[in-house]
């Protein structure tokens, strides 16, 4: 049985919201039911006007350190492909609108593809990001095999994966796993700054931005250059780009309005 307390969900600050993992005894172990919570609550949030950019985090020492082991122990080679963990990890990755992570300390397999459904993760300094699944004799199942080398190059992917070896912050930042690297136990202060920073932006903007940048992953160039024309000419349209425009030459901030 998942506690009510494993998610702490808040909202600190107007447009933002913060999902806090909240199983230190288990080091935030992803459990099906945790990830399907999370995935309900980020659907919920998609729907709702009110936010406009979400945050994952977990605790100082520990952001998720993996699968929960006694599942994967009672797990066979008769479970569904497309069953409820597979569901709700693709549910999450559908999150429309900009999704921080705020990563500390271990970020291990389940919990480094939890990260890998983010747009933007910050890391504190000594943060730890790994997929040490072939240690247990499987591999990842959740984008660290389809995602990672998408991110970070085929070569450190390969290694990541086939030694299972973690790799630092400052590493991750290098190869473009995570934007920032703040100081140890900054990195939600610093996602909050960013998130209202976001929040306070075009939200049609960002998410249509959004939308066409993870097209990279599903379409050759030539198709991604006409579905990034295509967005950006639905948005000549929009009431905020009218709104922009008139701010930017009347040298004023804009009010965003949404359409």
């Amino acid at each position: 049985m998942l506690a009510e307390d494993a998610l702490l969900i808040e909202r600190p600050t107007d447009g933002v919201l913060v999902l806090q993992l909240n199983r230190p005894e288990k080091f935030n172990a992803l459990a099906t039911p945790f990830l399907q919570r999370i995935a309900d609550v980020l659907t919920e949030a998609d729907a709702d006007v009110s936010v406009r950019v979400a945050i994952l985090t977990g605790s100082e020492k520990c952001f998720a350190a993996g699968a929960d082991i006694g599942e994967l122990q009672r797990s066979d080679d008769t479970d569904p492909i497309e069953g409820p963990r597979f569901q709700a990890c693709r549910s999450i990755r559908a999150f429309a609108k900009p999704l921080l992570c705020a990563v500390e300390g271990f970020c291990l397999g389940a919990g480094a593809e939890l990260m890998l459904c983010g747009d933007i993760v910050i890391a504190g300094d000594g943060a730890r990001i790994g997929q040490p699944e072939t240690n247990l004799g499987i591999i990842p199942g959740a984008g660290g095999t389809a995602i990672l080398p998408r991110l970070v190059g085929r070569s450190l992917a390969m290694k990541m994966v086939l030694t299972g070896e973690a790799i630092d912050a400052e590493q991750a930042m290098r190869t473009g796993l995570v934007a920032d690297v703040v100081a140890k136990g900054s990195a939600l202060p610093a996602s909050l700054e960013l998130a209202t920073k976001l929040a306070g932006r075009a939200q049609d903007a960002l998410q249509a931005a959004k939308a066409s940048i993870l097209d990279y992953e599903k379409l050759d160039l030539n198709a991604h250059l006409l579905a990034e024309r295509h967005r950006f000419v639905v948005l000549l349209g929009s009431a905020d780009k009218a709104e922009g425009v008139t701010a930017f030459l009347q040298k004023r901030k804009p009010v965003w309005s949404g359409s």
